[in-house]
């Protein structure tokens, strides 16, 4: 046991191997406003894009719902002979400007992954309404990459918030197969919300310190569950356990681990109950220094009829397996 920057316990759980078939992003959409985040963001995307095999499209777009600047297509062309002229893939652009991010969910919804560069945003409006991304990942059915540092290089470290539902073996599997040469780490935060409520009851101190050994004990069986059923690829990946909020002890296991990216699901649920109950993924991309994966929970790839649709109009042929 070990303890974060914040002074809460952290259990170490031993050393796993993952297994699982690899993650189909055949088609990423880069947004840019051609701030230098935006360079940031385009440069991971073509990255992304090339380990992946996958096509990337470019998009003009303000996320703060300003007009786009003047020669916007001018400079999407510009920006897509540059990202061509670095790396060994095709770069294409969408025509079209967009201030809203309903236009960028028009496009991303025949995307597999969408990026998006870090924006400076009204800390009241981002209070009121959430995140750029947070919004993006409630209109699309696919991740959405925030990308607040430079892309020199690949991930070194993934950190993957992980809450046992279903949906985390996604969540795995995706952080793994993202870059396959990065350090995983699985993090898990066991709420204080009931051990609270025990201890407004009055209940005893070895009432309580049952309950947590209850708790870590299901903690680490579920740490099991998610890497023993995966059978393609094989990673070494270290799992964690932390006590406390789940939101704020993911940022500071990945402040400690100085983890490149940090992975997290977002239930798919209205703005109005995420502001009373809360959303882990909203104050994770709020808090987080590092770039931030939001996968929704009911995320799945491009449908093959939107996409050989979206295709077609270009003048592309869609690969087999997509159809």
């Amino acid at each position: 046991m070990h303890a974060t920057n914040s002074g809460e316990p952290v259990f170490a759980v031993p050393h796993h191997t993952l297994h699982g078939r690899p993650a189909e992003i055949r088609s990423i959409l880069a947004v840019t406003d051609f701030s230098a985040q935006a360079g940031c963001a385009m440069d991971r995307a073509a990255r992304l894009a090339v380990e992946h095999g996958a096509t990337l499209k470019l998009m003009v777009a303000s996320l703060g719902g300003a007009l786009p600047r003047p020669h916007a297509a001018s400079l999407l062309a510009q920006t897509a002979r540059a990202l061509g002229a670095r790396f060994p893939l095709t770069v294409r652009t969408v025509d079209q400007a967009a201030n809203t991010l309903a236009h960028v969910a028009g496009e991303g919804r025949c995307a597999d992954l969408v990026v998006l560069p870090a924006c400076r945003e009204s800390p009241l409006m981002t209070f009121v309404r959430g995140h750029a991304a947070e919004r993006l990942a409630r209109l699309v059915r696919c991740p959405v990459l925030l990308v607040r540092r430079a892309a020199n290089r690949s991930y070194d470290r993934i950190l993957v918030a992980v809450d046992f539902s279903a949906e985390s073996k996604h969540l795995v599997r995706l952080a793994c197969d993202l870059d396959r040469h990065a350090d995983i780490q699985l993090f898990h935060a066991i709420s204080a919300r009931d051990e609270a409520k025990l201890r407004s009851a009055e209940a005893s101190i070895h009432q309580i310190r049952a309950y947590r050994e209850d708790c870590l004990r299901y903690a680490r069986n579920r740490i099991l569950w998610l890497t023993d059923s995966f059978d393609a690829r094989r990673n070494r990946v270290m799992s964690t356990i932390g006590h406390g909020d789940p939101a704020r002890q993911a940022v500071v296991q990945q402040e400690y681990l100085r983890a490149d990216l940090l992975v997290v699901g977002r239930r798919r649920r209205s703005p109005v109950a995420d502001f009373f109950l809360g959303n882990v993924a909203e104050r994770v991309l709020r808090w987080a220094t590092s770039d931030v994966l939001v996968v929704p929970r009911d995320a799945r790839a491009a449908t093959g009829v939107a996409a050989g649709q979206r295709l077609k109009a270009e003048g592309l042929r869609l690969p087999a397996q997509a159809r």
